[in-house]
């Protein structure tokens, strides 16, 4: 019969994920580094294999924790933190992902005269990781007033209306900027949209 091992009255049991977070939320920046320590490796190993890529879930991981901590303001203790937290990190795939989708509207959207009409869009023409690289110098080389409408509006799915609320200008100010914007995009790309000879079509 085995004699159970009597505790040292100095230990105290390992605080659990709500005790933790209680903590978190009162400040204790310690307590959120035991929860990083604790969950990091099950949260990367999950997003490595959702994403297909261990380097890509490093970076959504450190996210995820990133938007937990910013999240202690409003978080509700519900006994599901882990759950909770795999929730911000499938949602940040997801949102990753339709980020994804619109850079490939939005490079034919470029590549196409303004007096040529819409083709649908096929396997061919999926976006090319150098022509992404490209692409995203070019934005960035836009000046604020002409970048800021074009990455809500293309990448982030804003409508018009709240661009400009957000930018404190008018609906018609914003779509002639995104206009601009895509103009300037085309002019600058144009070399290197001929240097691909239509290889994405």
């Amino acid at each position: 019969m085995s004699v159970p091992i009597a505790r040292h009255p100095s230990e105290t049991p390992e605080p659990d994920d709500a005790q933790l977070m209680a903590c978190v939320c009162r400040g204790d920046r310690n307590a959120f580094a035991r929860l990083v320590d604790r969950h990091k490796d099950g949260l990367v190993a999950y997003l490595a294999r959702i994403t297909g890529s261990p380097d890509r879930a490093q970076d959504l991981a450190q996210e995820a924790f990133l938007r937990l901590l910013r999240a202690t303001g409003s978080y509700r203790e519900q006994g599901h933190l882990a759950a909770f937290l795999y929730r911000i990190a499938t949602n940040l795939v997801r949102s990753e992902a339709r980020r994804e989708r619109r850079w490939r509207v939005l490079v034919p959207e470029l590549r196409r005269p303004a007096n040529e009409p819409a083709r649908p869009a096929g396997p061919r023409r999926l976006l090319h990781r150098e022509l992404q690289d490209r692409l995203s110098e070019a934005i960035a080389r836009l000046p604020i007033s002409l970048r800021a409408p074009l990455v809500l509006y293309e990448i982030e799915e804003w409508s018009q209306r709240d661009i400009a609320r957000a930018l404190g200008c008018r609906e018609g100010t914003v779509k002639s900027r995104l206009h601009r914007a895509r103009a300037r995009l085309r002019e600058e790309l144009a070399a290197y949209w001929d240097g691909w000879n239509g290889g994405l079509e």
